[in-house]
């Protein structure tokens, strides 16, 4: 398959995807959730959802089960909305990259305001 159409796919499956779950779940029991990013299978077959929940912990571990329990409904819901010749297997992923992004803007942030101030060439001895 050509990486293109691949990635069509990916995007395609994305969309359908946090539409079914918007549709689905409520913002105040499951935290806010969004779909990254899909990896599918060369064959079409499976498919790994990576996700971020928005929310207090529980509402966190509440979503992601959630998900795994309506797991069979939103391949459902996708089926309807992208036309495949297989509906892939849907398997989701707690994505924290977001977390670990932003930890590292923290850090950052907190380095650049502990360091001297630098000299400029001007004010080299």
């Amino acid at each position: 398959m050509s990486n293109l159409r691949h990635e069509r796919v990916c995007e395609l499956l994305r969309r359908a995807i946090g539409e079914a779950i918007r549709r689905e779940f409520n913002v105040s029991d499951v935290g806010l959730i969004t779909v990254n990013d899909v990896d599918v299978g060369g064959d079409l077959r499976s498919a790994v959802v990576f996700v971020t929940i928005l929310g207090n912990a529980t509402q966190q571990k509440h979503g992601l089960q959630m998900l795994e329990q309506n797991r069979i409904r939103i391949q459902s819901l996708v089926a309807k909305a992208v036309v495949l010749k297989y509906t892939p297997t849907l398997k989701f992923i707690a994505d924290d990259s977001i977390e670990r992004g932003n930890r590292v803007l923290q850090i950052l942030d907190e380095l650049e305001k502990t360091a001297p101030p630098e000299r400029g060439p001007a004010e080299a001895p």
